[in-house]
């Protein structure tokens, strides 16, 4: 594992440092702009006074944090493939790259002693799971990888009410930031309601280190961060694109990890980019906070 130097310093001097996920900037964002929003998404944590820790495989070497080169490669030579925990090995045996998920983001955030991490949302139990036994290794990951996600909920083209009965069972739990609803990534609200809230920063560092006196941190934390009201889609447009999305999946026969880069990618045609715009405004917001979060666990 290659942690770099800015970040291992900050970890040596127990300052916050805050994991992202790589891809969301190799399969969740068009190129050219992924390479630009990665660097924004970086600078939203600094801006939040934390340490960016963007993670990737790069030539079989796990990264805790990418110099400009790494980051480049990663965003734009369309080589690294999307990797969960149970492929990291073999991935790394064969020396290639992977943008990793947020599974293998929080496991080698873990790993490298990160404890706060952000992202877009979650990977869930996916509609149909009755049937298909489709569910993402994010839920099982997070239920015995000690960090806390911050994301905006779970994408809406996935069961969302199913998650969040995985999500109790599995013993990872779901706090909202400032909401009492679960957010749908575009949609600030689901549906769903969230039992547990905080207000600010400080009140979720609590959260984190109360979980370390009561001997619970060997299980995963969800901050659940609604997107911005004025950035969320339109809920009638969403419900229509939405449907139409899951009825082309199932006549072209798209089945379990293609169907959700197939549902982003109507999305991002069916919405002419509002989409997109949308995804890119959270996962800045969720940034942001997450930073927040880890300078206040790492001054309590």
């Amino acid at each position: 594992m290659l942690i770099d130097p800015e970040v291992a310093e900050a970890l040596a001097a127990g300052r916050a440092v805050v994991a992202l996920e790589s891809t969301i900037i190799t399969h969740g964002l068009p190129r050219p702009d992924n390479l630009r929003v990665a660097r924004e998404i970086e600078n939203a944590v600094r801006s939040g006074g934390a340490v960016p820790a963007t993670i990737a495989m790069v030539g079989g070497e796990p990264h805790i944090g990418l110099d400009d080169e790494a980051l480049y490669r990663i965003a734009t030579s369309g080589t690294a493939v999307k990797v969960s925990v149970r492929e990291l090995a073999m991935l790394a045996a064969a020396g290639g790259d992977g943008a990793t998920t947020v599974a293998a983001t929080a496991h080698l955030a873990a790993a490298a002693g990160i404890t706060v991490f952000a992202t877009g949302g979650l990977g869930g139990v996916h509609r149909g799971a009755r049937e298909n036994w489709d569910e993402s290794a994010d839920l099982t990951a997070l239920s015995r990888t000690p960090v806390l996600v911050v994301c905006s909920g779970v994408k809406s083209i996935l069961d969302i009410g199913a998650t969040l009965e995985r999500l109790e069972t599995l013993g990872v739990g779901v706090i909202g930031y400032r909401t009492d609803r679960f957010p749908a990534f575009y949609l600030a609200d689901s549906g769903h309601r969230i039992d547990w809230q905080v207000g600010d920063p400080e009140q979720v560092a609590a959260v984190l280190h109360a979980r370390s006196r009561l001997g619970t941190e060997g299980y995963g934390l969800v901050l659940a961060n609604p997107i911005a009201r004025e950035a969320e889609l339109d809920c009638a447009l969403h419900d229509r694109v939405l449907a139409e999305g899951l009825a082309a999946a199932e006549a072209q026969g798209v089945r379990g990890k293609d169907v959700t880069p197939f549902l982003l990618e109507h999305f991002h045609q069916a919405t002419q980019g509002a989409s997109v715009d949308a995804n890119v405004a959270l996962v800045l917001a969720n940034a942001r906070l997450a930073g927040q979060v880890a300078v206040a666990y790492a001054g309590r």
